[in-house]
């Protein structure tokens, strides 16, 4: 090699050291502002969540993240509140939670939960949970499907959940939540639609270590539900109840669908509160694999064997076997009216009414 080769080589590797180090410069700087902003615009919601009844408390915040994302990592974070909305509120306490921005290109912005947490809601038992991956992300402007109608999403995903709950432990292998809310106003769109789904579901027992009818082991869920009408604000769950109900509020179920055991179900449904605020709704279900979970339900003793007969009975008549020698399936009306279910014509439970608290 002459003098003449080496010197070009390392004016070369001079040039592209000095590339990188401005390339490094410039990336720590992004990193530096995108957490400060982060820091900035999370101090801005806590004062915000404070006015509107919450608070979000937390250990000293971190930077994190450097040299691919802009992240803030908040330890043993507590959120709580709500109790205006909801009677008893919301609680919810981790070991860690992580803010995190993808640098390039900043577009969603993922909120990523590690440790053991803690979860309540209104009045129900408190209970700890963890997972392999809790995670939400949340786009960072809106996105639009209808021009002048601007539309909120976030999406929650985990794997490996773990739940102690009363009864014994809750394991899901994989679950997802797609969330988006739009305007009440917005002519012809829902106000919030949900889309969810899991996996591998493996069940506590019921109170008292009765089994469930269908068995412990749920191979897979999925709902698309859609809620219209307006987001009332009142002093009472019974007032807000109202205004949706006379504002046209309804829940659709587009699709449900769950393989649980023996039981396989499909089905839709549509569901609103009558003059009484209590619910009403009208379903079609698909039903395959019923026979053995009834036949539990009367021998747990959760159902009284008249309403078991009498079930079968309804699902006799329509039943239609398969050609294919599988278990008969039924395509099965059902409707809730005046704290009555029947299916078809055939009334089966009555129900307790609704109380409003």
């Amino acid at each position: 090699m002459t003098p003449l080769q080496r010197r070009f080589i390392r004016r070369l590797l001079v040039g592209a050291l000095a590339v990188l180090a401005v390339l490094a410069a410039a990336d720590t700087g992004l990193w530096f502002f995108a957490t400060t902003r982060l820091a900035h615009h999370l101090a801005a919601w806590q004062a915000r969540s404070h006015t509107a009844g919450w608070t979000l408390s937390a250990g000293p915040p971190q930077r994190a993240g450097w040299p691919l994302a802009a992240a803030i990592v908040l330890p043993y974070p507590v959120l709580a509140g709500g109790a205006t909305d909801l009677p008893g509120g919301l609680f919810w306490q981790a070991a860690q939670a992580e803010l995190s921005l993808a640098l390039l290109p900043p577009w969603r912005l993922t909120l990523r939960v590690t440790g053991p947490q803690r979860f309540r809601l209104a009045t129900l038992a408190e209970f700890g949970f963890a997972a392999d991956r809790f995670e939400v992300d949340v786009p960072l402007a809106p996105f639009q499907r209808n021009p002048g109608a601007q539309a909120h999403e976030a999406e929650f995903s985990a794997a490996g959940l773990r739940a102690a709950l009363p009864t014994g432990e809750l394991a899901i292998a994989a679950m997802a939540l797609h969330a988006v809310t739009r305007p009440a106003d917005a002519s012809g769109e829902a106000a919030l639609t949900l889309t969810g789904s899991a996996r591998a579901i493996d069940l506590p027992p019921l109170p008292g270590g009765r089994p469930w009818p269908p068995g412990p082991y749920i191979a897979s869920a999925a709902f698309d539900t859609a809620i219209t009408g307006p987001v009332p604000r009142g002093s009472s769950l019974a007032a807000r109840a109202a205004s949706w109900r006379d504002g046209g509020g309804t829940l659709v179920v587009r699709h449900l669908a769950l393989a649980w055991g023996p039981l396989g179900l499909t089905g839709s449904a549509t569901m609103a509160l009558d003059k009484r605020l209590q619910p009403t709704a009208t379903a079609m279900a698909s039903l395959a694999g019923y026979e053995a979970p009834l036949e539990a339900l009367a021998t747990s003793g959760l159902l009284a064997p008249r309403v078991v007969q009498a079930v079968k009975g309804v699902l006799g008549i329509l039943a239609r076997p398969p050609q294919d020698g599988s278990p008969p399936q039924v395509e099965l009306p059902v409707t809730l009216q005046d704290r009555t279910l029947a299916a078809g014509p055939f009334p089966l439970l009555r129900l307790q009414e609704w109380v409003w608290r």
